[in-house]
C-alpha cells in the first residue's frame, strides 16, 4: 500500500497524459533520479468527456468549459509564450520533448496494470491523467505521488491558482503533492508551496508556476522515501466543508472574473 514501509525496488515511473508539462516533469525527474520510465495515455474523446459532464452541469455550462478551452486558453497561452519561457528558465525546467515513452491507450487499460507489474516501480508519479481507477491503484505495490495545481483539499480539480484568486483568498495559490487515492485529490498531503503570480501571469502561465513551485517538493519526497522507504501524510487542519472541486471556468466566468476582479 502507498503508505506501507518498503524499500526502494525498481524505476521511478511517470505516468503522464501527454503535452509540455509532462515533458518538464520527465526532463526534471531524469536530474533525480537514477532510473526514470515514462509511460504516456492518449487523451480521452473530448465529446465523452463533454457528454458525462453533462450530465452533471448541464450543457449550457459545459459548453461555455469548451468555449473556454478551445478559444481563451489558446490566446492566452501564445500572448504569454515569453512569459512561459522567462519561468521555465528562471526554475531551471526544460520543456524538451522527452525522447522515450511507452504509449498507453488509457492508465486504466488493462495492457497498463501488466506494463506497470513488469516494471516493479519504485514509486508512480502521476501527471495529467484521467481519474485513475480503484483496480489500478489497488494492483500497484507503491507509492502513487501527484504534484496538484493547487492546495488541497481546499482547491481540487483544475486551475486551483486561478480558482483561488477567483475565491480572494491568494494565501492559498500553491503547489501540493499528494498520494493517490480513489478520490479526485483527496489523497494524503505530502508537502505544499505557495507563491505569488505577477502581473503577467494568467491562467495560462499558472500551470508553469505551479510546477516550479512544486516539483522541488517531489524531488525531496523522491529522496525521503529512497531512504526510510515510506511517506507519511501531513495532518490536514481544513474541515470537510472547506474542500471543494473545481473544474474549467466557462468563458463567460472567466471574462468576468477578469474585468470585474482583474483576476487573468
Amino acid at each position: 500500500m502507498p503508505g506501507d514501509s518498503r524499500g526502494p525496488t525498481g524505476p521511478v515511473v511517470l505516468l503522464a497524459g501527454p503535452g509540455d508539462t509532462t515533458d518538464i516533469v520527465a526532463n526534471y525527474l531524469t536530474r533525480h533520479v537514477d532510473d526514470l520510465r515514462l509511460v504516456v495515455e492518449a487523451p480521452p474523446s473530448r465529446l465523452a468527456m463533454a457528454r458525462r459532464r453533462a450530465t452533471r452541469i448541464g450543457w449550457f455550462t459545459v459548453l461555455g468549459q469548451v468555449l473556454f478551452v478551445a478559444l481563451a486558453l489558446p490566446i492566452l497561452r501564445w500572448q504569454g509564450r515569453h512569459r512561459i519561457s522567462e519561468i521555465l528558465e528562471q526554475s531551471g525546467l526544460d520543456a524538451t520533448p522527452y525522447p522515450r515513452a511507452t504509449h498507453v491507450p488509457s492508465v486504466n487499460d488493462p495492457q497498463t496494470a501488466t506494463l506497470l507489474g513488469s516494471l516493479h516501480p519504485e514509486v508512480v508519479v502521476v501527471n495529467g491523467t484521467r481519474i485513475i481507477s480503484r483496480s489500478l491503484l489497488d494492483a500497484l505495490d507503491c507509492p502513487i505521488v501527484n504534484t496538484h495545481a493547487g492546495i488541497t483539499p481546499r482547491f481540487r480539480g483544475v486551475h486551483g491558482g486561478y480558482w483561488a484568486l477567483v475565491q480572494g483568498t491568494p494565501e492559498f495559490v500553491g503547489t501540493t503533492v499528494h498520494l493517490v487515492d480513489p478520490g479526485i485529490d483527496t489523497g494524503g498531503v505530502l508537502a505544499q508551496a505557495t507563491f505569488e503570480p505577477t502581473g503577467a501571469d494568467t491562467v495560462a502561465t499558472y500551470p508553469y508556476l505551479h510546477l516550479a513551485a512544486g516539483l522541488p517538493l517531489l524531488a525531496d519526497q523522491l529522496a525521503h522515501f529512497r531512504e526510510v522507504g515510506h511517506l507519511t501524510a501531513l495532518p490536514t487542519s481544513a474541515s470537510p466543508e472547506a474542500s471543494r472541486l473545481f473544474l474549467h471556468p466557462t468563458l463567460w466566468q472567466y471574462v468576468r472574473h477578469r474585468v470585474e476582479d482583474g483576476v487573468r
